[in-house]
């Protein structure tokens, strides 16, 4: 899985899904994934035993993070399953977490197509989806059935939360699952409390942890609610209804706009220490077009939307330095935004982040990517 994978993988982007709609590549390249499960979780045992260690300095084993067992720190994150059909599969091609989602309370088309753009020459993307998905039913049942499945087969699910066990949690039910919420696009802001409420009693239950997403820039005025004072009411009441609906405390994170000024990220963060939350996820995608290399007419053509991959690479590790000088060891950060490479999850690690997610970077890299990750950092 080194440089001949990723060689013909890059000549068949180049060549073939360049020249494709972005989003029917995604979900044919999503059931290509699925589909070819059964070869891919036998890659396991081609992977190189890793060492447990501290995740700041460069070997790369299992982390044991809020209370939970990741075999290893790369994560895949929110947009790409958004309706949790694919997460034993993603699993399966070297992720230790999956964040599905974003889901809503209520069920909903997204915006209209197109709607998910490539800038290659960035190695970016620009989406404007809308949180399209099932809605926090349809979802809930779908991860109800999964963990039926895997109680069958004798795995346990969300009860292998054991910090000190070292064990690694692909042998405990496969990646861990994060859930991540947003606002219904219809819901206006006065009644975002109780959306978000609706979503957490459904999906809280199967989660390994749940993230309130504040921050896309792709449903109307919900960036208004990283505003410290709409922000807090809104993740005391979801952490009061998670706690309601089970039995074991779920760690709660809440995933923020790299486009918030300096102040406003730290404000952010002494929040999160205030309310109590396990962590926060910086970041998501930004609305920025600066220092671009595709043509500005093209991008100008693309419209609105949330930029991810490269470009927002410096921005990304920035916040997560604010971050980190701000809570220390107190918060779980996962930093997220302009990821590809292994000395760019080294230079995130060793900035404070305690796990790392992709998704843009795996986009481009292919279905090794993961695994291409989780090698490197394993070298010293």
């Amino acid at each position: 899985m080194g440089g001949r994978e990723l060689t013909v993988y890059q000549h068949f982007f180049d060549r073939v899904l360049t020249r494709t709609d972005a989003e029917k590549v995604h979900h044919r390249a999503f059931r290509a994934i699925r589909v070819a499960r059964p070869v891919t979780s036998r890659w396991d045992a081609r992977l190189p035993e890793l060492g447990a260690g501290d995740p700041r300095v460069g070997t790369r084993g299992p982390v044991d993070a809020m209370g939970i067992t990741f075999s290893n720190v790369l994560g895949l994150a929110a947009g790409f399953d958004k309706n949790a059909i694919g997460i034993d599969a993603l699993g399966a091609l070297g992720f230790g977490h999956v964040e599905i989602g974003t889901v809503t309370a209520e069920p909903q088309p997204g915006n209209p197509k197109p709607r998910l753009f490539r800038l290659p020459v960035d190695k970016a993307v620009i989406n404007r989806m809308g949180f399209n998905n099932d809605g926090a039913e349809a979802v809930a049942r779908r991860l109800a059935d999964r963990e039926r499945r895997l109680e069958r087969r004798g795995v346990p699910t969300r009860g292998a939360r054991s910090p000190n066990s070292g064990a690694r949690r692909s042998q405990l039910g496969g990646p861990v699952v994060g859930v991540n919420i947003g606002k219904t696009k219809v819901v206006p802001e006065s009644d975002a409390i109780a959306d978000y409420e609706k979503s957490a009693t459904l999906l809280a239950p199967h989660a390994d942890y749940l993230v309130v997403n504040v921050s896309s820039p792709n449903t109307p005025g919900l960036r208004n609610l990283q505003a410290v004072e709409k922000l807090e009411p809104l993740l005391r009441a979801v952490r009061a209804r998670a706690d309601q609906v089970t039995t074991a405390r779920i760690p709660l994170l809440v995933k923020i706009a790299p486009d918030l000024d300096d102040d406003d990220v730290l404000a952010v963060a002494d929040l999160a220490l205030a309310v109590g939350l396990d962590g926060i996820i910086a970041t998501n995608t930004t609305v920025s077009r600066d220092g671009l290399l595709s043509e500005p007419d093209y991008v100008a053509e693309i419209g609105a939307g949330g930029l991810s991959g490269r470009p927002l690479n410096q921005r990304s590790l920035a916040v997560l330095k604010l971050l980190a000088g701000r809570v220390g060891d107190d918060l779980t950060l996962i930093s997220v935004g302009g990821i590809s490479t292994v000395a760019d999850a080294r230079t995130r690690l060793a900035a404070g982040a305690t796990l790392l997610q992709g998704y843009t970077g795996f986009i481009y890299e292919g279905p090794f990517w993961p695994r291409r990750i989780v090698r490197g950092l394993a070298e010293q």
